[in-house]
């Protein structure tokens, strides 16, 4: 390997100039620079710094100025070891608060703990009012989950931040402790180490706050409401601990929300970002009545809340009401376009396009949905956009088109071939090209013999194809693989009854997968359905209806009106097979049982 020394010592010297110029008025005064004249401003403006930092050296302890060469040249050669050793010691005969901070710095960089501890205390002793001297140890002493010794630099953190700026270091305290190995000891080191904040008026509400969110880290929630409700009743307009009593909503803890609320209703206007994150809240919590009152307070507060107009219109479109929630996300378009851009509105901007190419497809505007799908420019979503559009060109008879558009797709990381593929595939099923699609996985499988996910697709094209037979070979390679993988038990045990195929064989599969999953909707509905085939029909309505209620979905009500028709119950079977048309009036199980029943709606 050929080293530049030129380059290297160009850089040292940079390196020094940046540490010893602070230390130029303690030696004397520079040479002044010599003017130059004829040549490029660059070169001028190069050799010219280059100058000064040779001048500075000179004029400075030529022992002391060698030593800082010799542990440059150490720290570039990967020797940090004696680096550190000669800057602090440097450090220490200077008291210069700069090379202080490098000997800890390339202590840090060696991941020499130790060292750098020694560092950042011998620069704390040196400067005891260094608020950067503190942060580093403290730091540090955190990194080593040293919590015990962490009070005194911790203490003297707060007491160096300026009064206006003390709040904010509040706030970081629970980022700072969130690696401690022990955060019960951390929650209750630091409350006893500021226990003076915890009373002052300018300083409770915030002190309480960062009290809450380490007892919440520590997973003491009854603790941090605690620390809250102390915060809140100290200062009421603190929106610190509001922001932990969002985090604690809970139906078991009512007490949070009351808070959040009555300070939002109290404050005009309130934090935008914390009734956002309410909103947030009530949608996680399916309140969206209670979601939608608050994002129209917000919107009425500050109408230029962009990211409040997409949340808006998706719940408006959740809704079904498509034609505000097409308003709400053109407005929220036109207000993200004017920010600067980055990763969030890029994301946003496509979910908005996304949605909106959705409401114009719904009323079989295909070009206007094309046109959205073609402002999405975010690669994160652009295999998704790309899909609506192969789909909205297959929907034209235009499938070939379709899916040479995922073929052009670029491959940004490793999975981006295999995603593709996956993309075609899904796209030939959906228009029942099955056959080309099995062939499109099986050439996958060649390449990933065991990858399980294209063997599953693989099987549930077979089935399609009326190749029973092979599903169930292939169904069951894919349990081989993965014992646990419920999908696999659940389709064969469907396939099984569908067909009124060994049904106590297909029950124990299903049973297997409800075991797996015994949430899921769908695999309750598999097995009400086996049930039924079984002729339990009491078990299977039973099933079935809370299969329907968890997920309302068209194949489910496909078979909960069969069950509620063999029974007698023929007005409400017609209901619920009506419900099943609206969500998707295309579902193949639902159609072919509304015409083998003769039902008419």
């Amino acid at each position: 390997m050929v080293i530049n020394y030129h380059g290297l010592m160009k850089k040292i010297l940079w390196t020094l100039a940046g540490l010893w110029l602070a230390l130029a008025p303690m030696a004397g005064r520079t040479a002044p620079a010599e003017p130059v004249t004829g040549k490029s401003p660059a070169t001028s403006l190069e050799e010219h710094q280059t100058k000064e930092a040779e001048n500075a050296s000179s004029s400075l302890d030529a022992q002391l100025f060698y030593q800082l060469l010799i542990g440059e040249i150490s720290a570039n050669a990967g020797e940090p070891a004696p680096a550190v050793s000669l800057i602090l010691d440097a450090a220490q005969k200077t008291k210069d608060a700069q090379l202080y901070q490098r000997a800890t710095e390339l202590a840090l960089q060696s991941r020499s703990g130790e060292a750098a501890l020694q560092a950042a205390r011998a620069w704390k002793q040196a400067h005891p009012k260094s608020i950067e001297a503190s942060r580093y140890t403290l730091q540090i002493l955190l990194a080593l989950n040293r919590i015990t010794e962490t009070a005194e630099p911790l203490k003297s953190l707060v007491e160096l931040t300026p009064t206006m700026e003390r709040l904010q270091t509040f706030a970081a305290v629970p980022r700072l402790y969130a690696r401690a190995g022990d955060k019960k000891l951390a929650a209750t080191l630091v409350e006893q180490t500021l226990a003076p904040y915890f009373t002052q008026p300018g300083t409770a509400g915030s002190a309480w706050a960062m009290a809450g969110r380490l007892r919440l880290a520590a997973g003491d929630t009854a603790g941090a409401l605690e620390a809250a409700n102390r915060g809140h009743a100290a200062d009421a307009q603190a929106e610190g601990p509001v922001l932990v009593a969002l985090e604690l909503m809970d139906p078991k803890r009512p007490q949070a929300e009351a808070m959040v609320s009555q300070y939002l209703a109290r404050a005009t206007p309130a934090s935008s970002e914390l009734r956002m994150a309410y909103v947030r809240n009530l949608l996680n919590a399916e309140r969206y009545p209670n979601a939608l009152t608050q994002l129209q307070i917000l919107l009425k507060e500050k109408p230029d809340f962009a990211q409040g107009w997409l949340v808006l219109g998706s719940l408006q479109l959740q809704e079904k009401k498509s034609v505000l929630a097409e308003t709400s996300l053109k407005q929220y378009v036109a207000l993200a376009e004017q920010q600067t851009p980055g990763d969030e509105s890029s994301r946003g901007l496509a979910q908005a396009f996304l949605t909106l190419a959705q409401i114009a497809e719904k009323r079989q505007d295909l070009a206007g949905a094309d046109a959205w799908l073609k402002r999405i420019e975010n690669p994160e979503m652009l295999m998704q956009a790309q899909m609506r559009r192969a789909n909205l060109l297959a929907k034209q008879g235009k499938l070939q088109e379709g899916l040479q558009l995922i073929r052009d797709l670029p491959e940004l990381k490793e999975s981006d071939d295999r995603s593709k593929l996956m993309a075609q595939a899904t796209l030939l099923k959906e228009f029942k090209q099955y056959l080309p699609a099995y062939e499109l996985i099986a050439q996958a499988i060649v390449q990933a013999p065991d990858d399980i996910e294209l063997i599953y697709e693989q099987a549930m094209t077979a089935e399609k194809l009326n190749r029973l037979d092979e599903m169930e070979q292939l169904l069951r390679r894919v349990i081989k693989l993965k014992p646990d993988y419920h999908a696999a038990y659940n389709a064969l045990g469907y396939s099984l009854a569908d067909r009124n195929l060994r049904l106590t064989e297909a029950k124990v599969l299903i049973q297997k997968a409800v075991a797996f999953a015994p949430t899921d909707p769908f695999i309750q509905d598999s097995l009400g359905w086996v049930e039924y085939r079984l002729g339990n029909q009491a078990e299977a309505l039973r099933l079935l209806d809370a299969a329907f209620k968890a997920r309302p979905d068209s194949e489910i009500s496909a078979h909960l009106g069969e069950v509620l028709w063999s029974m007698g119950q023929r007005e409400r079977a017609q209901a619920i097979w009506k419900e099943g048309r609206l969500l998707n009036p295309e579902n193949e199980t639902l159609l072919e049982t509304l015409k083998r029943l003769r039902s008419k709606l």
